[in-house]
Parts: structure tokens; C-alpha cells; sequence
């Protein structure tokens, strides 16, 4: 295994970690919101799921544009933002009647999760599949007098 796969698989765990504790935290904090106002039984559950999945949909959009290498849609900037902003803004409100301590510790959760997963997204979009041709060491190894390559993809 090389050392970049070490890190990429190494980071998806402690995103799979973080992001189990915080979505269940955040969802929670979604639905007691949801609840709250007014939104019950099957519906009231689904509700949050709909914040985490605007997340992971705009964030593969982002993923899929870097690597076609075309410019991303602005749509899915806006819709990330938006989703990050509902995540911590029901996480907040959660937490407000706990006074400012208990708000931010609320909204730690939707932070972690969004962070993490975003910074695995820039290791992913960062990545690049290994090189097939030999590395220029190799090729210096192998010229022959004249100067040319003496193997193919030098």
C-alpha cells in the first residue's frame, strides 16, 4: 500500500467515525426542531435527511466537476452552503436553550460532519491515478548515446 492510500483510506475512516456520531447527533437535533414546529411521525424523521443528503449531493457534483475538470455549477456551491447553513442553524437552535455554551455545543456535530467530509472531498478531487510511464530516474538510467529513451515511455 502506498503512503497516499495510506492517508486517503486512513481519512475515510475518521470521516465514516465522525460522521457516525454527528449525523446521529445532528439528525437528532434536526428532528427535536422539526418536532417542535409542528412536524411529526414518519415525515419529521425524513426532514433531516433531506439537510445531510443536499450536503452529499452538492459535494459529489463538486467531486464529479474536478475530476471531468470543468467548472463546477454554481448551484451546487449554493445548495453546499445552504445545506451546511440548515445543519448548523437547527444544531444551533437546538442548543439555544441551553444559553451560548449549549448552542455551540449543538452545533459542533453539523461541524465535524461538514468539515470532515469536505476535507476528504479534497483528498479525493486531490487524488490523480499513478503515472504509468517510468520516472524520469529510471529513464536517465536507460538512455542509450545518442540520447534517446532506450524503454517506451520515457
Amino acid at each position: 500500500m502506498t503512503a497516499g492510500q495510506v492517508i486517503r483510506w486512513s481519512t475515510a475512516g475518521a470521516v465514516a467515525g465522525v460522521a457516525a456520531v454527528a449525523a446521529a447527533a445532528s439528525c437528532e437535533h434536526a428532528y427535536a426542531l422539526v418536532r417542535a414546529h409542528g412536524e411529526t411521525g414518519w415525515i419529521g424523521r425524513l426532514v433531516p435527511l433531506t439537510v445531510d443528503g443536499l450536503i452529499y449531493a452538492s459535494s459529489m457534483v463538486l467531486l464529479d466537476s474536478a475530476r471531468r475538470e470543468v467548472p463546477v455549477p454554481a448551484l451546487a456551491r449554493w445548495l453546499l452552503g445552504l445545506g451546511i447553513a440548515a445543519a448548523l442553524a437547527a444544531s444551533v437552535a437546538h442548543g439555544l436553550g441551553h444559553g451560548p455554551a449549549g448552542a455551540a455545543v449543538a452545533a459542533w456535530p453539523a461541524v465535524a460532519l461538514a468539515g470532515s467530509y469536505e476535507l476528504f472531498m479534497t483528498i479525493i478531487r486531490g487524488a490523480r491515478p499513478p503515472d504509468d510511464r517510468v520516472s524520469g530516474a529510471a529513464c536517465t538510467r536507460g538512455r542509450i548515446r545518442d540520447g534517446s529513451a532506450a524503454g517506451a515511455g520515457c
